[in-house]
């Protein structure tokens, strides 16, 4: 496997061209679909061909495709039948056009992986790739006035679903309390030493800076993983020695509106990662920690500073085990 990167270069092109001739048409539609070179980056790295991947929140099969061109077997579960169905279809279409591997896509809740996930794979996983959704709308398609003739933005293709039992719909804390389990089901499938990919991201509302990816190492640690590594994959592509960056609509509105306001807000152009391991009892008395090469790239570390009271960090919490909903 290539040496660890705490940086990864996984926007050299915009997502539309990363995902060009391997998936369905309709695939776009999904409203926070993972960067295929991410997805990519992480199979290479952590797993070895003819290894087993899994998705517990699989989307449109982002990383059952890339994992199945890099000769590895892929399973899925997705909540959406909308999405499943996708999946299937762009993970059926992988196996045919690479000739190797298999793939899978269960729909069901990922809370119930383990029933979901067959017996025969159950201690076998090499990697699970995955990433929790963040909120019941996100940015989605836009469409402008000089598009539509009608006065405004119009906003599409950012929901999920309408399904209110779908997590995206749930308060943060539910969101980790439900993570938290999933996780934890993923430890069961897992091989000992197995390792767990997470993409996330921090946001803000009104001001104020929500640091999920703190609350997800948190869950991993309370699911019986060991957190390894935190990594940064780029959302910007590089030319020059300069990050080129690929932010959507309203991201940039986002931070132009905080900048009137006297709030030296960046557009954010990266992914948190982290990575975490299941415990191999028999292992962990000779292999070293696995390390980052690099040190992580802080977001906005060299910026000047609003008031605290614009930018109040808030610390995502979750309280025990989240009732089914």
């Amino acid at each position: 496997m290539p040496a660890s990167l705490s940086v990864w270069n996984t926007a050299p092109a915009p997502a539309a061209a990363q995902r060009k001739g391997r998936y369905a048409p309709g695939s776009s539609a999904h409203p926070a679909k993972m960067l295929p070179k991410i997805a990519a980056h992480a199979i290479s790295a952590y797993s070895r061909p003819g290894g087993l991947v899994l998705d517990p929140m699989c989307g449109i099969g982002t990383t059952l495709v890339e994992a199945i061109h890099l000769g590895r077997d892929a399973l899925g579960v997705e909540y959406e039948p909308r999405w499943a169905a996708l999946a299937r279809l762009n993970t059926t279409t992988a196996v045919r056009e690479s000739g190797a591997g298999f793939g899978s896509v269960r729909c069901g809740d990922a809370r119930d992986l383990t029933r979901l996930i067959p017996p025969e794979h159950h201690g076998k996983v090499d990697l699970v790739i995955t990433s929790p959704p963040y909120g019941s709308s996100v940015h989605g398609h836009v469409r402008s006035t000089r598009e539509t003739g009608e006065r405004g933005v119009a906003k599409r293709c950012d929901r999920y679903s309408h399904d209110p039992s779908n997590l995206a719909h749930v308060s943060t804390d539910r969101l980790l309390n439900a993570f938290t389990e999933i996780l934890a089901q993923c430890r069961v499938v897992l091989r000992p030493g197995g390792t767990v990919v997470i993409t996330t991201r921090p946001w803000r509302e009104r001001g104020e800076l929500i640091d999920l990816p703190s609350a997800v190492i948190a869950a991993g640690r309370a699911a019986g993983l060991t957190p390894t590594e935190r990594c940064v994959a780029l959302l910007a592509g590089i030319r020059d020695g300069r990050l080129i960056p690929r932010s959507s609509f309203f991201q940039m509105k986002y931070v132009r509106d905080a900048r009137r306001q006297g709030i030296p807000l960046a557009v954010i152009q990266h992914e948190d990662v982290l990575v975490f391991t299941r415990p191999d009892p028999l292992a962990a008395q000779s292999a070293p920690t696995r390390r980052c090469r690099n040190a992580p790239v802080a977001a906005e570390a060299t910026r000047p500073r609003p008031p605290a009271a614009a930018l109040a960090p808030r610390t995502c919490t979750h309280r025990g085990r989240g009732a089914r909903h």
